[in-house]
């Protein structure tokens, strides 16, 4: 399939599809966006008419019948990833699907199960590129032995904006449709889990400041999902870490995070500069990030270039989205019980 025109079809093209997946499929070479499918079909022929789509089908099903479709990409919430992740690779298609992977870690696992069994099938999680600009600097970092041993891991990922009660229900307050993510801690951990390895151990204490919200409807529905997490880990190197996940901490900085080694220190900024220092010094200094250095986003490109037997899949493999679906899991359940979780589940 090196050569050949690789036909995809859109599941939910919502406005992450839109901004990003569409405009990013369009800029590789071979790639001919066939179907859309979408929760309506006004919707789904929006998109078709926006983007010269030349198919819109009612409903995912008919989508996934057409012979003609190699890949699909899913863009819908987190409850459907794994019933379409599931159907589509049982009609022979290759699968891009949004984060977060799944409602919870045991969909998780059997949407790796089934991506096993199609072994010949390209199965892809979007990645959290909330980092992407220094993975590859803290990575080299850390394996020429700038921190020493990792000790410990601040991090950090706080809205600016004050606790807004009078919003109105969104599909990340609504258990149904989110399961058991919460915010974008999901996103956050894979990204730290570049740098420090996985986690073995999770405690979690959460809060749920606004309890209920109303829906489109009008109807006032409750909230279980939390809006502000802390989460103390153990990971399997030895370090320990803090991370905290906030959507009601008013004029705080944004997201940084602080790597603690035996010899030096390393600090993200929320500016996404990162800065250091070593045992001996007084205080720390910007390092620099050279451009050509940077991991960029190129999630579409990887994916094709998966399909056609070029690159591996790096960003981000399904093992690696049931390791960050299990510790989201491991969190709520460690917040209901008071205990301490272990990894994996």
């Amino acid at each position: 399939m090196a050569n050949d025109v690789i036909r995809l079809g859109l599941i939910g093209a919502g406005r992450n599809t839109r901004d990003r997946h569409i405009p990013g499929f369009l800029q590789v070479e071979g790639v001919e966006l066939s179907a859309v499918a979408n929760r309506s079909r006004e919707s789904g022929q929006r998109v078709a008419d926006s983007f010269n789509i030349p198919t819109v089908y009612d409903n995912w099903r008919d989508l996934l019948e057409d012979p003609t479709i190699d890949a699909v990409c899913i863009g819908t919430w987190p409850y459907m990833h794994r019933n379409l992740t599931l159907a589509a690779l049982e009609k022979g298609k290759h699968v891009l699907t949004e984060a977060r992977m799944a409602a919870n870690a045991q969909e998780a696992r059997e949407m790796l199960n089934a991506a096993r069994n199609h072994p010949h099938l390209i199965t892809q999680i979007v990645p959290g590129p909330s980092t992407f600009k220094v993975d590859n600097l803290i990575g080299k970092l850390m394996a020429e032995g700038y921190l020493g041993d990792l000790l410990a891991v601040e991090a950090q990922v706080l809205t600016s904006n004050f606790v807004d009660a009078g919003a109105p229900l969104h599909w990340r307050h609504n258990r149904t449709f989110s399961g058991y993510n919460i915010l974008n801690m999901g996103i956050w951990y894979e990204c730290l889990s570049r740098w420090t390895g996985p986690a073995t151990q999770v405690m979690a204490m959460t809060k749920v400041n606004v309890p209920s919200r109303l829906d489109d409807d009008g109807n006032v529905q409750a909230v279980t999902i939390p809006d502000h997490v802390d989460i103390l880990m153990q990971f399997a190197n030895g370090a320990q870490g803090h991370l905290r996940v906030s959507a009601v901490t008013g004029l705080a900085p944004g997201a940084e995070a602080w790597l603690y080694g035996s010899q030096g220190t390393l600090h993200l900024d929320p500016g996404l500069n990162l800065w250091g220092g070593q045992r001996g010094d007084s205080q720390l200094a910007e390092i620099p990030n050279p451009p050509e250095g940077q991991y960029a986003w190129r999630v579409e490109e990887e994916f094709i270039s998966a399909i056609r037997g070029q690159e591996p899949v790096t960003h981000t493999p399904f093992e690696v989205g049931v390791h960050y679906m299990e510790f989201t899991e491991a969190v709520t359940r460690s917040a209901q019980t008071g205990q301490a979780v272990p990894l994996p589940l």
